[in-house]
């Protein structure tokens, strides 16, 4: 949710990547054209001819403006096809995250993307959280908190300052987690232009 910087991409690029460098471009020029389409007004086409960017998968877009946070919005579970789930959360974190004012016309052509594809969610504990690695989702009642994997690799956080921001984000007390909340964990592939 914070600009990228070399060290977070070294920690969270370990694993094989299971989009390849084509398909990466793609999404990133999907959601750059979902932006554009919303500012503008107009219907957005989507065809697409991969099979594995139509299958359904979380994933949160992240608009960075002159190396600042500008808009970040997605979802946790898998509800569309990965490329049409790029497309809304472009659109959302442009124009709908309650945090900034829309993205105007004038920003658009300098707003750098970052994509982050989520896993499934699992449930985890707190002694198995790898910072770099795992995202995590505190939920208790109708509160639901999540921090993508990056964020804490960019604020230098140990494991329980990354519990307690997490349970923070969801309007919680930062140690409900030590007390019944439900802790679940997702590992993200996150990519974006520099």
């Amino acid at each position: 949710m914070f600009p990228s910087s070399e060290k977070t991409r070294a920690v969270l690029t370990a694993e094989a990547p299971e989009y390849s460098p084509s398909e990466r471009e793609l999404l990133l020029s999907l959601a750059h054209r979902s932006i554009e389409a919303a500012i503008e007004e107009r219907e957005l086409e989507l065809p697409l001819r991969s099979e594995h960017l139509a299958q359904c998968r979380g994933a949160f877009t992240t608009l960075h403006l002159h190396g600042r946070l500008r808009g970040c919005i997605g979802y946790v579970f898998p509800t569309s096809p990965l490329y049409r789930t790029v497309a809304e959360t472009a659109r959302a974190a442009a124009l709908d995250d309650p945090r900034f004012q829309p993205v105007t016309a004038e920003e658009v052509m300098a707003l750098k993307v970052e994509i982050s594809v989520l896993s499934p969610l699992w449930l985890i504990a707190p002694e198995e959280i790898v910072i770099g690695k795992h995202g995590l989702v505190v939920t208790q009642g109708s509160r639901r908190g999540l921090l993508l994997p990056q964020v804490p690799v960019e604020w230098n956080w140990n494991a329980g300052t990354f519990l307690a921001q997490t349970c923070l984000k969801a309007g919680l007390a930062p140690d409900v987690w030590r007390y019944g909340a439900e802790l679940q964990a997702f590992t993200a592939e996150v990519f974006g232009e520099e």
